[in-house]
């Protein structure tokens, strides 16, 4: 039994928590059944011990089992996760309400006294400090070259989008506009993948990660094709210029905002920001490519060759 009187919203609050340290128990615990690679699977059964430990003081707090039924949708959706996005990323998605869970439970500490409230507190220092560092510790490929996929990425949506919004100025013929986005594309991957290549050779154990630099022009080049693809697609489907520049720009909005959740996630950053950030970029280049296209279609009477 607790060492102090709690009143019934703290009760609540206790069985609130207890629920979801619950929960996450047996979502680490799942996902340890399901890893193949021993040394992921050592630090997910860690995790769920420590969700577990967790769980059993709020249990005993309250005074009662707190267990509720966790759905198998949701267990196979987390799998799934780490299966196609990496088990840094599903982990990290998992954990983004421990910053809010920390302050509850500092909260909560006026509540309890001597060994429950020394308990707690060391709860704290592991949900703020230990879990965290057993995830950074995973080290998975998809984040060492991270930073390549989005170099990839970035350019080739950036500057895609300019030379497809620069011949919308320029002519009416989609195919005209698609085939020059997919040579410029083709070529500056390329570029950049020989650059990333240089890059990564030159910079073998860069933020301490090692990085291959074929794997990481691979990354690079594969990305930025992958964009060019994407984007010049809708201009090989439709005869209408605008129509097919605006799928282009739609697709591009979903790339970007796709791949910036999916990095504020891993590097704990503010998706909003980011997200405005770019997007700002890719609608500023769009734009001055389009005034620059329609300005120089103008003055060499494009419109009527192309």
């Amino acid at each position: 039994m607790p060492s102090k009187s709690l009143s019934r919203e703290a009760i609540e609050k206790a069985r609130v928590f207890c629920r979801d340290e619950y929960q996450d128990y047996v979502i680490y615990s799942e996902l340890a059944k399901r890893e193949r690679n021993p040394r992921l699977r050592e630090i997910l059964e860690r995790l769920a011990r420590e969700e577990y430990e967790h769980y059993v003081f709020w249990m005993n707090i309250i005074g009662e089992d707190c267990r509720g039924n966790i759905s198998n949708w949701k267990i196979r959706l987390i799998a799934l996760s780490r299966r196609i996005l990496g088990l840094t990323f599903t982990l990290k998605l998992l954990e983004m309400h421990e910053d809010e869970v920390i302050e509850e439970y500092k909260k909560y500490l006026d509540n309890l006294e001597g060994e429950e409230r020394k308990r707690l507190e060391e709860i704290i220092e592991e949900e703020s400090t230990h879990e965290n560092s057993l995830i950074s510790s995973i080290d998975e490929a998809v984040v060492r070259y991270l930073s390549f996929i989005a170099l990839g990425l970035a350019d080739a949506i950036v500057e895609i989008s300019g030379v497809h919004a620069g011949f919308l100025g320029a002519t009416k013929t989609t195919l005209v506009s698609g085939v020059a986005g997919l040579i410029v594309g083709v070529s500056a991957a390329f570029a950049m993948a020989g650059a990333a290549y240089l890059q990564a050779k030159a910079n073998l154990a860069g933020e301490g990660k090692i990085r291959s630099p074929g794997v990481s022009a691979a990354a690079t080049g594969l990305s930025y094709i992958t964009s060019v693809v994407l984007l010049a697609l809708p201009y090989f489907l439709t005869n209408h210029q605008f129509t097919a520049f605006a799928i282009s720009i739609m697709t591009a909005v979903v790339i970007v905002s796709l791949f910036t959740f999916y990095n504020s996630v891993i590097s704990e950053s503010n998706f909003r920001r980011e997200a405005v950030e770019n997007l700002g970029i890719l609608f500023g280049t769009a734009f001055i490519a389009y005034l620059f296209g329609d300005v120089i279609g103008a003055i060499f009477g494009l419109q009527g060759i192309l």
